[in-house]
């Protein structure tokens, strides 16, 4: 019975069952949620005991709702899913999983994504690029080298990346800054290739020979590129905050989010993503849940997809109603938090639901979008 249960959490419950046992404990777990009859002639134990298996059962149920690791990635692994493919093909997905850092139930994640577009192909010995693939890293292709350079930049490491003709698309180079500061890097600085020779963005003036040499020696720099140093903590955070300026400088990765087929019933979590995002970004970054009628789907905050296994109270409530609901969520994760949750219909069916959570209300910050029925 507990042979899905890890080796740690099967020797915990087992323990307890065997101690709650030899107490003359009797223990009576109904299905439907768990509702506990215990009597014990151990005075003083009960509280302690009931609440040692409580966690360690809800800990197991949660595990199994969940139905494996929850992914946690945003564009940035996207496109280094592309990055390493292009370099390494074919590539196995756990060696792009290290590639990546990142677990494996996200990598699974990203690679069912791009392969339903088309970009990539899977086979035994690993994954590759098509040729529509092919064409999509041609689009947002940057190149990325570690350097180190300690007289432009106020982090302990530095990381740039080359993207190709993409100066018109330059103004004063803040925002590349505020995007990579967004990710985790402490800083950023842009640098322009304008006549042969790399200046910073919005003056005529020129970076410092030492500076331009180290950074030529990384890459083949063409009038037109422009150079991101992303500066942190960590190679990673500034390798994360240089890539994520880039993909915004060239107007985010150049893939896809249409869904081919128009959503079902049955549709799975990677099929909304398309929806879900674009939601995301419509209503300024606040967290939004989806699921259709028949499968789990999935939970995104900060651009990120952090459960691909999730369904919520008002999610069910407003497939089985048909009906847009305002409420506070009174279970799951956003406990106490105001949520608006509204149907996708087809042919006059429910087939899924969607809903966005007003985080701002926990701060009493004004809504810009409408949480509240008209009757409050």
């Amino acid at each position: 019975m507990l042979g899905g249960v890890s080796g740690d959490r099967r020797a915990g419950i087992m323990f307890f069952i065997v101690f709650l046992k030899n107490a003359s404990v009797i223990l009576k777990v109904r299905k439907k949620g768990l509702c506990v009859s215990i009597y014990s002639v151990i005075c003083g134990t009960l509280p302690f005991l009931g609440w040692m298996l409580y966690t360690t059962m809800m800990a197991y149920r949660n595990a199994s709702r969940l139905g494996g690791p929850i992914p946690k990635f945003g564009d940035y692994h996207v496109w280094k899913t592309l990055y390493c493919i292009s370099r390494e093909s074919p590539l196995g997905r756990k060696s792009l999983a290290s590639f990546l850092d990142i677990g494996e139930g996200s990598t699974r994640t990203i690679l069912n994504m791009l392969h339903e577009d088309g970009l990539i192909a899977i086979n035994k010995n690993g994954v590759s690029l098509t040729k529509e693939g092919m064409d999509t890293w041609k689009a947002i292709r940057m190149d990325v080298h570690s350097v180190s350079l300690p007289e432009l930049t106020i982090g302990k490491k530095d990381c740039a990346v080359r993207v190709p003709g993409a100066a018109v698309n330059v103004k004063f180079g803040c925002e590349e800054r505020d995007a990579a500061i967004k990710k985790g890097a402490v800083g950023a600085t842009t640098l322009v290739c304008s006549k042969g020779v790399l200046i910073f963005p919005g003056s005529y003036y020129p970076v410092d020979k030492a500076v331009e040499a180290a950074l030529r020696g990384c890459f083949d720099i063409s009038d037109g590129d422009v150079v991101i140093i992303g500066t942190a903590s960590s190679t990673e955070a500034a390798e994360l905050g240089a890539v994520t300026a880039g993909l915004d400088l060239m107007g985010g990765l150049h893939i896809r989010r249409e869904l081919d087929d128009v959503l079902t019933q049955r549709s799975t979590g990677s099929e909304l993503l398309s929806l879900a995002f674009a939601i995301h970004d419509l209503v300024g970054g606040l967290p939004v849940c989806a699921k259709s009628r028949d499968n789990l789907g999935i939970r995104i905050e900060n651009e990120k997809v952090i459960d691909n296994a999730y369904t919520g109270a008002v999610l069910e409530e407003v497939i089985n109603a048909g009906t847009t609901i305002r409420k506070v969520a009174i279970s799951g994760p956003y406990k106490g938090i105001r949520v608006i949750v509204t149907p996708i219909e087809l042919d006059n069916r429910v087939i899924a639901a969607i809903g966005v959570v007003d985080i701002r209300s926990m701060a009493g910050t004004n809504n810009l979008i409408r949480l509240r029925s008209d009757e409050e």
